[in-house]
């Protein structure tokens, strides 16, 4: 008996497992044409569904970096960099971004925040050495601390530079 003899031939997979990029393209294409009974409805769902999921996803992940470069900035001042400061504007500018291309976030901003800020402290103590608990518990700031406060080196971040 040869060896491939012994290979059962798999099941056809859906189009949907095989192949996501040609799937979304052919439901796109059955939309833009109106042949709404074509189209597979539950796994479009799903798909909306993830969109959905992973833009929250992005806010979440702006905010652990922001908030963690906010604590290293507060509890590592001799280690401040202009580096961390474009960091801040950075994920403050992804954030706000988010937010205005997406007002529905609004509503799951505290949720956010709060996940935001405990893997943003988890990595903060990564980063720094320090123990986690150097870190306040609760987010110790606000809205208006994370959007809005000045997080700058001035004159004297160019005296460090060598």
């Amino acid at each position: 008996m040869s060896r491939s003899s012994s290979i059962k031939p798999q099941p056809k997979q859906p189009l949907y497992e095989a192949d996501l990029h040609l799937w979304a393209a052919q439901q796109a294409a059955l939309l833009r044409e109106g042949r709404l009974s074509e189209l597979d409805a539950m796994h479009i769902a799903e798909e909306l569904d993830d969109v959905g999921s992973e833009i929250y996803q992005r806010l979440e992940s702006a905010l652990t970096v922001l908030l963690m470069h906010m604590l290293k900035w507060e509890f590592q001042p001799d280690k401040r960099s202009r580096s961390w400061e474009a960091t801040i504007r950075e994920q403050r500018r992804r954030v706000e971004k988010l937010i205005r291309t997406n007002p529905s976030l609004k509503s799951k901003l505290a949720e956010a925040l709060a996940e935001g800020y405990q893997n943003g402290r988890d990595r903060a103590s990564g980063e720094t050495d320090l123990p986690v608990e150097t870190f306040p518990e609760a987010c110790p700031y606000g809205w208006e601390d994370i959007l809005k406060r000045e997080f700058s080196l001035g004159a004297q971040g160019a005296a460090k530079r060598p």
